[in-house]
């Protein structure tokens, strides 16, 4: 077989995943799955240690670039919402949560740091950090994106819009995992291939450890707390307000005298921004049913294997329904009280990859019947779903990671969803 120097290249995988959110741990695990043999890197904007949690141990990307001294590397963007995080956003998350308000609360009072400080966190000066700037590491020969989500990108100030564009128009190859986002870069004039998220592969890749996680711990408790079936249901910090509150429990108790499944609350990340364990002990407070339970676990395995066990998945996370997607169980998206009429991340995938009798996202008012919907689905076209998906990742990956011309591949007409019969 004759030497192939790309292949030899250490590959760096970057992304959001130096924090925990649940879609973002998953991420550099599938991709490293898929490049079996690859010297691998896993980097991030900060560097951390989330191992305990599932994760990765994480480097930092500026002092990795800065000290990079083992010639040529390609680096591949792992996926995730990262066309439109921008750098105050990524320094927020990447707090320990205990120190969100103070730190607020101290550049409020000194908006002269805040540049600064937002800076030494993401270790730039970009303006949307989780997309590379080929000037920050010269020893790249090749970048590319995976299913990158970018929904509101035209809403993002225009500053950061062409720092992103940009960065995608210097990339070797880009996916993104949506036709909204693809419609966006194509305006720009980018072609994007399109690209399922890599959650879809979560099954097929993982399903031995995913088993193997719910033999003991908590999610063996749940299964034993539940013998005719639980609904894993979740929801972020944006649905902490009294009334919404109120409104979910009321929702889940109706859910639950219908369907008789217990109900498993449950967190898809605990990075500042994302999911609140208190409000999920107010709902369970709140709910009359006797069959809720609080899921205290963070790892991903085990989050993994709370949905994957399941009845079905509602919430908020969009890799909370993809994880169920994977496994071809009914799942439902939460609306935030706030972000009623806006396009969201989650309604975009659901309008690219589910076909038209399966429901995306609803308002909390709609739990019960919309979940309802969700169950009445055939097994048989979930599964369909799931296989079809999984495939298209698995080729369209190959693809985006493999090592062409740059040329041909900034050439390759924009494609489009297949059907989703």
């Amino acid at each position: 077989m004759a030497y192939d120097a790309a292949m030899a290249q250490p590959l760096i995988l970057f992304g959001a995943f130096d924090r925990h959110n649940f879609g973002d741990l998953l991420f550099p695990h599938v991709a490293a799955a898929l490049l079996p043999g690859r010297e691998l890197v896993f980097a991030g904007l900060a560097q951390r240690d989330l191992r305990a949690q599932g994760g990765h141990a994480v480097q930092a990307l500026a002092p990795l670039a800065a000290h990079w001294a083992r010639g040529p590397a390609t680096l591949i963007h792992v996926g995730g919402e990262i066309l439109t995080c921008s750098a105050w956003q990524a320094a927020v998350m990447l707090l320990p949560p205990q120190d969100v308000q103070p730190t607020l609360a101290y550049l409020a009072a000194r908006p002269q740091e805040q540049a600064a400080w937002v800076q030494r966190m993401v270790g730039s000066a970009a303006l949307a950090p989780y997309t590379l700037t080929r000037a920050l590491f010269p020893a790249l020969t090749r970048v590319a994106y995976l299913a990158a989500g970018g929904v509101a990108l035209s809403d993002c100030t225009p500053a950061l819009r062409a720092e992103v564009l940009a960065n995608l128009q210097a990339a070797d190859a880009v996916s993104v995992r949506d036709v909204q986002t693809q419609a966006q870069l194509a305006a720009a004039g980018l072609t994007a291939r399109l690209l399922p998220d890599p959650a879809v592969m979560v099954a097929e890749l993982f399903g031995d450890e995913i088993r193997r996680r719910a033999m003991d711990g908590e999610v063996a408790h749940v299964l034993r707390s539940f013998p005719h079936g639980y609904l894993a249901v979740q929801f972020s910090a944006d649905f902490g307000d009294d009334a919404t509150l109120a409104q979910i429990a009321a929702q889940l108790d109706r859910l639950a005298a219908t369907t008789g499944f217990g109900i498993v609350l449950f967190r898809a990340g605990a990075a500042p921004w994302h999911d609140d364990l208190a409000g999920l002990q107010r709902v369970a407070a709140l709910m009359q049913v006797a069959g809720v339970q609080v899921f205290e676990s963070l790892h991903l395995w085990d989050i993994c294997a709370l949905i994957a066990h399941s009845r079905g998945y509602c919430g908020s996370s969009l890799h909370g329904r993809i994880v169920a997607m994977a496994h071809a169980l009914p799942r439902l998206n939460l609306r935030p009280p706030q972000a009623t009429g806006l396009l969201n991340k989650q309604d975009a995938f659901a309008a690219t990859w589910e076909d038209a009798k399966t429901p995306g996202t609803v308002d909390v008012n709609g739990i019960a019947s919309g979940m309802q919907q969700a169950l009445a689905l055939a097994p048989t076209q979930r599964q369909h779903t799931a296989q079809r998906l999984a495939m298209l990742y698995r080729q369209g990956f190959d693809a985006t990671t493999a090592t062409p011309s740059t040329e041909s591949t900034r050439r390759t007409p924009a494609s489009r969803p297949p059907s989703a019969g």
